[in-house]
């Protein structure tokens, strides 16, 4: 009853909010758009914890540095970016281009400042996600991207995409790493919800100037490694390392 009653209510909040911000879309500016979206987060974090039980543990937040950064982050669920949205006034995400697919969201999207890309990747993808990080930087926007560029597994992992690397390097920003539990809870896009209190963790800031090797191992390392640490608190099972799959056939390396 509770997974029933939380998609419900994703469903009724999510056609209303869209609704509501494609309306404001068509306004100058992008100050209304962007507080519906946010009253539309925080509204899904609401119902996440009062429907289907799960609770958002932040930690780490002390390690957030001032100004404009990154947040690479783990994806395990529809919920991570209500997640990791709701902790901030303002994130700059970087989506795929298949949501530009659904009537208004495109207008939405694009009032909101988010990144979109396209998702089969290659050098086109990655020029495309420079151009519009690099607005958001001059903005002082958190820049919100998901270095694997798919929804994995609990346990599992998708090699990691280097467009988060070239926006690190090319805009001399930190990168601060999330870890997260929330897969166990709500697991990818699946129906059934499990209440519980899912962590999302804000890991030490990798520090500027690493060559892309060192970068990319480091966030790696960080991410799954806290990740499965994570699971095995939720859990009460020993920690295993994340199982490398195969990413999904549509999309090539950015």
């Amino acid at each position: 009853m509770r997974s029933l009653a939380f998609n419900a209510a994703y469903w009724v909040l999510s056609i209303l909010y869209t609704l509501m911000a494609a309306f404001a879309a068509l306004a100058p500016g992008h100050r209304a758009t962007r507080w519906i979206i946010r009253r539309y987060v925080r509204r899904m974090v609401q119902a996440m914890r009062w429907l289907a039980g799960i609770r958002i543990e932040a930690r780490g937040r002390e390690r957030l540095p001032e100004g404009a950064f990154i947040i690479a982050a783990k994806h395990q669920s529809w919920g991570d970016g209500f997640s990791v949205y709701s902790q901030f006034e303002d994130v700059a995400f970087v989506t795929g281009d298949h949501l530009e697919r659904f009537p208004l969201l495109g207008t939405v999207l694009r009032k909101l400042g988010a990144i979109v890309v396209d998702s089969c990747g290659g050098p086109e993808a990655r020029r495309a996600l420079i151009e519009s990080a690099a607005q958001a930087r001059a903005d002082g926007r958190r820049i919100l991207i998901y270095p694997e560029g798919h929804l994995s597994k609990v346990g599992e992992r998708f090699r990691y995409r280097t467009g988060v690397f070239h926006m690190y390097r090319d805009f001399d920003m930190p990168v601060v790493p999330v870890a997260t539990n929330l897969g166990l809870y709500w697991p990818q896009e699946s129906f059934a919800k499990t209440p519980g209190a899912a962590v999302l963790e804000f890991l030490d800031p990798i520090p500027q100037g690493l060559s892309k090797t060192e970068f990319m191992v480091r966030l790696e390392a960080a991410i799954e490694g806290r990740t499965q640490a994570l699971i095995a608190e939720a859990t009460g099972e020993p920690v295993r390392a994340s199982v490398l799959v195969d990413a999904p056939v549509r999309a090539s390396a950015a």
